[in-house]
């Protein structure tokens, strides 16, 4: 593969694997949107708050954290599959770039200065 070819290559690898990076931390985002409005609707507070202070309390904190659970739970399926893309395409582009380095221009110099 010629190193224009292989520079082509790469490039598509990384911006796919980007993608899927994106897709993964979308899902993250939306699980946790998902958690504060669960809790936010569990736990209804009134509208005004003394001296405009947070209305989020420890109790708060805590069923958040057990609906992002919940839900990471619900969709850990889609979660380990990107989770396992992720590290596949790792591997391919890391695979990619050694095989590049290896045969490049420089290849037989690069092997005779080891020798």
């Amino acid at each position: 593969m010629s190193v224009s070819g292989r520079i082509t290559l790469i490039s598509r690898m990384e911006a796919v694997h980007r993608q899927t990076k994106a897709h993964l931390e979308r899902i993250e985002r939306q699980i946790s949107a998902r958690a504060e409005r669960m809790t936010t609707t569990a736990k209804a507070k009134a509208r005004r708050h003394p001296r405009g202070g947070s209305r989020w309390t420890r109790s708060d904190e805590a069923m958040f954290r057990a609906c992002v659970d919940q839900l990471s739970f619900e969709r850990r399926g889609e979660i380990d599959a990107l989770s396992r893309k992720l590290m596949r395409q790792e591997r391919a582009i890391l695979a990619v770039r050694a095989k590049a380095i290896s045969n490049g221009p420089t290849a037989k110099v690069d092997a005779q200065a080891v020798s």
